[in-house]
């Protein structure tokens, strides 16, 4: 039967080394790496938004340069689908587990049938919540939050009427996004010189959702808007489709996040003012690795840690850069994220 070792916290907030090792042929923790070919298992929320097709192309693309194979499943926005993918994975005897949750507090189970079965789980970008996960890797959300609501307060002068529009009330990560944004909206709304006159959840991050928050708050407060704080560019999008319905597209100041192509289309075009450029590659290259190190037994350094509420998780976080029509080239098209006819 495999075995795991206990990770070993260092400290809540310097470097976290984790190692164990993985094997099939009933040998103990002292032993070495299995010989047999590496299966990761991949399960996605969802493969309908731009964002996680890129991801898992990466993903799959570094895992096969390390020599491991990659069963991946997607949960079609569906949290009881996903949890079944889940159990299919550790059925068909995968090594180690990355999880971009759906809904990141209801996959508990999941993560108890991985401790069952010894195969250690990585929450990818969306914490899992009330559960003894091994490793989280994603950006540095909190950051992202506090770049959104910087740009923001910067494009308005540091004075106006805002709508937010939040990421679910189950998905941790959007917690996260939203205590970024607090830290900086937090003194300006106290002194009155930023008023929140409408805001509310988008359910699973849809856009169609989000049109109906900025629906609301027009007919609630009338057209007198100077911004909408989207939580990122799908939500953005709906946004943006909302404000044109009422001739106020490129108006009214818009945040997102992910650099969808859609996005920095709108940008270019200037009904989105700004996103949040992750370098998705280095997020799914070091997930990959991690990935990878955990299943051959090799030591792996996380230097963060971010509770769960059930503990403190070894974590890594990825940088992220703010991004707006000045310097969307020499960023994704740069990178090679976008081309930039695609831009144009």
């Amino acid at each position: 039967m495999s075995v795991r070792t206990s990770l070993t916290c260092l400290s809540l907030v310097l470097s976290v080394a984790i190692g164990w090792t993985i094997s099939r042929s009933g040998t103990d923790a002292d032993s070495p790496a299995k010989e047999s070919r590496i299966v990761l298992g991949l399960s996605l929320g969802t493969l309908q938004q731009e964002r996680w097709i890129r991801d898992q192309e990466q993903f799959r693309k570094r895992a096969a340069e390390l020599g491991a194979d990659v069963l991946v499943q997607s949960g079609n926005s569906d949290g009881q689908k996903q949890i079944q993918d889940i159990e299919s994975l550790i059925t068909r005897g995968v090594d180690v587990l990355v999880i971009v949750a759906f809904n990141p507090a209801a996959l508990q189970k999941a993560v108890e049938l991985a401790q069952k079965a010894n195969v250690p789980v990585i929450c990818y970008d969306r914490m899992i919540i009330d559960c003894d996960v091994d490793l989280y890797i994603s950006f540095d959300n909190i950051r992202v939050g506090k770049l959104q609501a910087s740009a923001l307060v910067e494009g308005l002068g540091g004075r106006g009427r805002i709508v937010r529009v939040h990421g679910p009330k189950t998905d941790h990560t959007a917690q996260l996004f939203k205590q970024g944004q607090d830290q900086v909206l937090a003194p300006l709304i106290k002194s009155g010189a930023i008023e929140v006159v409408h805001e509310d959840y988008a359910e699973s991050y849809r856009p169609e959702a989000a049109k109906r928050i900025v629906n609301a708050a027009i007919t609630a407060q009338g057209r007198d808007l100077d911004a909408i704080l989207a939580v990122n560019d799908g939500t953005a999008g709906g946004a943006v489709q909302a404000l044109l319905d009422e001739g106020l597209a490129g108006e009214v100041y818009v945040t997102g996040q992910d650099a969808d192509l859609a996005a920095c289309q709108r940008i270019m075009r200037g009904s989105q003012t700004m996103t949040v450029y992750k370098p998705l590659p280095v997020l799914a290259i070091a997930a990959a690795d991690a990935a990878f190190k955990l299943a051959s037994g090799q030591p792996l350094i996380a230097p963060h840690a971010v509770s769960n509420g059930y503990k403190e998780v070894p974590s890594i976080l990825e940088e992220v850069i703010a991004v707006n029509r000045d310097n969307l080239f020499e960023t994704v098209v740069q990178d090679g994220f976008h081309r930039e006819e695609d831009l144009r």
